[in-house]
This record gives C-alpha cells, sequence and structure tokens, in this order.
C-alpha cells in the first residue's frame, strides 16, 4: 500500500538527494543489464576529480566465492545526474 512522505521528509536536503540518487542510478543499471531486484545495493558519498557524488554499487547478493560483475555508478549530489558508470571484471 503506497504511502504519504511526510512533509519533514520532503524538506530533507539529504533524503530528496540520496533518494533522486537512486532512481537515476536504478535506471542507468537496468540499461546496463542489472537485475536490481537481486543486487545488493550499496551507498556510499565519493569525493572524486568531478566533486562530491553519490557511489551506488550493484553487487549479486550471492557473493561468497564470486569475483566480478559489480557495476558502480557515481551520481551527482547536486543534479542527480549519472556522472560515471563502472564495470566490475
Amino acid at each position: 500500500m503506497p504511502q504519504t512522505l511526510d512533509k519533514a521528509v520532503l524538506e530533507d536536503e539529504l533524503a530528496v538527494s540520496l533518494a533522486r540518487a537512486v532512481a537515476a542510478a536504478n535506471a542507468r543499471a537496468r540499461q546496463e543489464g542489472v537485475e536490481i531486484t537481486r543486487s545488493l545495493v550499496m551507498v556510499a558519498e565519493h569525493a572524486g576529480a568531478s566533486g562530491v557524488c553519490w557511489r551506488i554499487s550493484y553487487g549479486p547478493r550471492d557473493y561468497v566465492l564470486r569475483r566480478g560483475g559489480d557495476v558502480v555508478i557515481d551520481v551527482g549530489l547536486e543534479d542527480g545526474q549519472v556522472r560515471r558508470v563502472l564495470r566490475g571484471q
């Protein structure tokens, strides 16, 4: 059942920035062939050459004894635009 977010959540700049970044990264990850519902998703703030961004990683849930296959997407903190896509080997 959908639930409406209260005003305090919508006014929280960090929460809105993160939600915008995850939505943008999910769309790009789907284009890259990632099955999001079958992925372990991790989010971190990252400071790189192009400024501060959200780094959103999609990896397999069954990662034990597995190497590679991760997709990492950097999304701008301020603008919510995908800046970079990295694929694991």
